[in-house]
């Protein structure tokens, strides 16, 4: 007994600052989103060189969420009983292996498999390499909870004062990802390498990713160390303070069913499914229309999409912080969805001046209204099933941009800039919506 009190007298009480405990978390969130974005400037021109239409390119890019929408929950799951690290570590080597077979898809033949030509989908032709695009797609897609995994990771180390904060911080790393990513691949794509050269830059950087997962990103979860013997009562990693920690008779996770049974959960995640719907019919449709309308080439693109990243970087590293000590989650979601849903309208025109100017509106609503849900996500979720929570949550997500990424093709396909109109309204429901989350902050005070 006396020699267990000197044991504890004597040892070194461990560093438990967050801002320190976040860089790892922080570096892999932003090396996957700087893969991911190193080739979104020129998808839209590859998929049309291969066969595609606009169609093709929604279908392409809905993909990856629609086997996300498998491999989520799952993964999920799998994080809260068998750790974090080890989820994260599979998603991103699943990542690395589908930039390898993506790499092969440049070097395919153009074999026309099929051809369609339909008054609604339009002309298209499926080739070879198009067909193996989407088999890359799908496969990252089917490993890619990171980003589920990766959000219940930083509500384990994160106290509950500073979720919106950390969260912010956590899209500060996104979108840093998102200014290299495209600025990277315009510099690279005009290389005598062609599109070859940012594919290469994506599996470079996997490689980096999947090799600081594993050697510097610590456990997140305490009970990942319980089969080790001489482990006893391991409540500090690197800084990190465990949360939560789970017995052996809790590792059991509920299913779908009883999820939406919890308190307030099916109503976020519905919001969940109608945010990322908002976004989803964005995502496709303005590539599009930066070449239709705007008469953007890569390096134009690379451009905005960096300036747009710059500007959420500013809003959620200087007026986010200062905004979460001032207001609660809910009213940060509700002037952001605002400010959000104004960007879209302002993109119909087609207009150069205006377009930039909705990137300032969408740095803003975005910047304050995403920290600020998943803060309040995590909250309401609870600590026992984070992973699990995030997990769904990421799922219906995947059915939002299943969903809006298809409809986003489609929608340009027929209305042109009027399919931003479509985003706008789906971003003004959840406006409206917002109001019934200060009733659930109450509801965490007691």
């Amino acid at each position: 007994m006396e020699k267990e009190k000197r044991n504890r007298k004597n040892k070194p009480e461990p560093h438990t600052g967050e801002n320190s405990s976040l860089l790892p978390i922080l570096a892999v969130n932003f090396i996957g989103t700087l893969g991911f974005s190193i080739v979104l400037p020129f998808l839209v021109f590859l998929v049309n060189r291969l066969g595609g239409n606009a169609f093709i390119y929604g279908l392409a890019s809905a993909i990856y969420p629609a086997f996300q929408l498998i491999g989520a929950p799952i993964l999920g799951r799998w994080s809260d009983t068998y750790g974090r690290k080890k989820l994260l570590f599979l998603s991103q080597l699943g990542t690395l292996l589908s930039w390898i077979i993506f790499l092969g898809v440049l070097f395919l033949p153009v074999i026309s498999l099929f051809k369609v030509d339909s008054r609604v989908l339009g002309a298209f032709t499926i080739t070879l390499p198009l067909a193996v695009l989407f088999f890359a797609r799908a496969l990252d897609g089917l490993t890619g909870g990171n980003v589920s995994v990766a959000n219940a990771y930083l509500a384990d180390i994160t106290s509950e004062g500073n979720r919106s904060r950390n969260f912010g911080k956590m899209s500060i790393s996104e979108n840093l990802g998102f200014i290299v990513g495209p600025a990277l691949a315009g510099i690279l794509s005009v290389t005598e390498y062609g599109d070859i050269a940012p594919v290469l830059g994506a599996i470079a950087i996997s490689v980096i990713g999947t090799l600081l997962i594993v050697f510097y990103l610590p456990e997140s979860k305490e009970c990942a160390f319980e089969r080790f013997e001489g482990i006893d009562n391991v409540r500090k990693v690197f800084g990190y303070e465990i949360r939560e920690c789970k017995t052996p008779h809790e590792t059991r996770k509920p299913h779908f069913r009883e999820v939406l049974r919890l308190p307030d959960i099916p109503y976020m995640l519905g919001l969940y499914f109608l945010i990322d719907l908002g976004y989803s019919i964005f995502y496709t449709a303005f590539p599009l229309h930066a070449v239709l309308t705007l008469n953007w080439s890569i390096a134009d693109m690379g451009v905005y999409f960096t300036v747009l990243s710059g500007l959420l970087i500013i809003v959620q590293s200087t007026v986010l912080p200062r905004a979460s000590r001032k207001y609660s989650d809910a009213v940060l979601m509700i002037f952001g969805s605002l400010m959000l849903g104004t960007n879209f309208l302002l993109l119909i025109p087609g207009n150069f001046f205006l377009t930039y100017l909705a990137a300032g509106f969408f740095a803003l609503g975005d910047g304050l209204m995403w920290p600020s849900f998943l803060s309040l996500l995590s909250k309401v979720a609870g600590r026992k099933c984070q992973g699990t929570i995030q997990g769904f949550a990421s799922s219906f997500g995947g059915l939002a941009a299943i969903t809006g990424l298809i409809l986003g093709g489609l929608l340009y396909e027929t209305l042109a800039g009027f399919s931003f109109l479509i985003a706008g309204l789906v971003i003004y429901t959840v406006f409206l919506l917002d109001f019934r989350l200060r009733h659930f902050e109450e509801n965490l005070k007691y």
